[in-house]
């Protein structure tokens, strides 16, 4: 604990007498550059949260938080399965799909496709593909129909539209030759995600028509699975295939996506170390501060010592000093990045209006505007390094006010 003396007297020092202006001004540069770069840090790591969430939101929108897929990729009893899966207290709700790889094709033009078989009515359960359809509805996929529905870009380079005719391309081993099995689909719908990579991609088809392209009859590739905590789904999903048995094989989305997520990690990761240079800057600009404070302070500083102050007593002092800079800047800081990362698509909407910009063109960019998650750990973290940084970068000018000789001092002093 500081005493009482020493806190007066730190609280003094801040203002310097004899270079007061230049003092006070680099102390107020010291402690807008903590603040400037404390609300950069708040609001570009709530900027890089929101984001983070907006993609795993559109990934998860077409696909399940986890799928159990069956021995060699075949599920002939796929109700059990589902009743089964279902038994598990977090699974909220169970589909079976078929999976294919293979070409789409559209007179010359080729696209290399993933086509997913399903089940209209449980599909709608386990994704939301009805809020992202743009043209047609999930339920055209009837047996029979040979319907499909198509990604938006898939569907623009092949150069189609709903009513329009596909040909489907899947190979196929028979009697020791790689036969192409050839399907027509006729285009009912167009669904768009906003991921270059599921709408360039993926195409449904009925659950039926799928199995019958490659010959499962009433069987399945696996069942997908929607859980009540998306984070859980690692656990759960090996929980419910080791209750299915030995040979199923669980997936979740955090596998499927582990890239993604892994580089919005990596960015989040270098945002953070190349904003911390900002306070630490901003920071270590204290130490110029009361260097000068001690430089100016000599002579009264060893008068505090003839007087009984020790050498703790004056380097506690400085560091008062140096603590209520960095918890002033601090504050700031987050009294102005808080309300910032709470309304930055708000601001950054007023600004596209004055200055007549667009910062992400829808035409551009999938994420059309600046999401942001306001998240209480990072903001704590943030404050608390910010805070630590201030502390550690007055220890050398305390240390060196409190060397001072009081003989040598007043020596030299008029």
């Amino acid at each position: 604990m500081f005493r009482p003396l020493e806190i007066f007297v730190g609280l003094r020092y801040l203002r310097a007498r004899r270079l007061s202006r230049f003092v006070s001004f680099i102390s107020l540069m010291s402690l807008l550059g903590v603040a400037v770069g404390v609300a950069a840090l708040i609001v570009v790591i709530s900027v890089m949260n929101g984001f983070e969430n907006e993609l795993r939101q559109r990934l998860l929108s077409m696909t399940s938080h986890a799928t159990i897929s069956g021995p060699g990729g075949r599920l002939s009893d796929w109700g059990q399965a589902v009743e089964s899966s279902l038994r598990a207290p977090e699974v909220k709700a169970a589909a079976p799909y078929v999976e294919i790889q293979g070409m789409l094709g559209n007179g010359a033009r080729l696209k290399a496709a993933l086509i997913r078989g399903v089940d209209p009515a449980r599909e709608r359960a386990v994704s939301q593909v009805d809020e992202n359809m743009l043209t047609g509805d999930l339920s055209s996929l009837e047996d029979g129909r040979q319907a499909i529905i198509l990604g938006r870009l898939l569907a623009a380079q092949l150069g189609v539209t709903p009513g329009d005719p596909v040909t489907l391309m899947v190979p196929r081993v028979e009697g020791g030759a790689l036969v192409p099995r050839l399907r027509r689909f006729t285009v009912t719908g167009v669904f768009e995600v906003g991921m270059q990579e599921l709408d360039g991609i993926l195409a449904l088809v009925s659950l039926g028509d799928a199995a019958g392209i490659l010959d499962l009859g009433t069987a399945v590739t696996g069942v997908r699975l929607q859980l009540d905590n998306l984070f859980s789904a690692p656990a759960v999903s090996r929980r419910v295939a080791a209750m299915l048995g030995e040979d199923f094989v669980a997936r979740d989305w955090t596998e499927e996506n582990a890239s993604y997520f892994r580089a919005v990690r990596i960015e989040k990761t270098m945002m953070t170390i190349i904003l911390s240079l900002v306070v630490a800057v901003a920071a270590f600009n204290i130490v110029a501060t009361l260097v000068m404070v001690v430089t100016d302070k000599r002579s009264e500083i060893a008068i505090l010592r003839t007087l009984g102050l020790s050498a703790g007593g004056v380097m506690r002092a400085f560091l008062v000093q140096g603590v209520v800079i960095g918890l002033v800047g601090v504050a700031l800081g987050g009294a102005l990045g808080i309300p910032l990362a709470m309304n930055v698509e708000t601001i950054a909407g007023g600004l596209e209006r004055v200055l007549g910009l667009e910062f992400m063109p829808a035409d551009v960019y999938y994420i059309a505007r600046l999401p942001s998650d306001l998240r209480a750990p990072d903001v704590v973290r943030i404050l608390a390094l910010a805070f630590v940084l201030c502390t550690v970068s007055t220890l050398y000018p305390a240390y060196r006010a409190a060397r001072t000789q009081p003989a040598e001092a007043l020596r030299y002093d008029h």
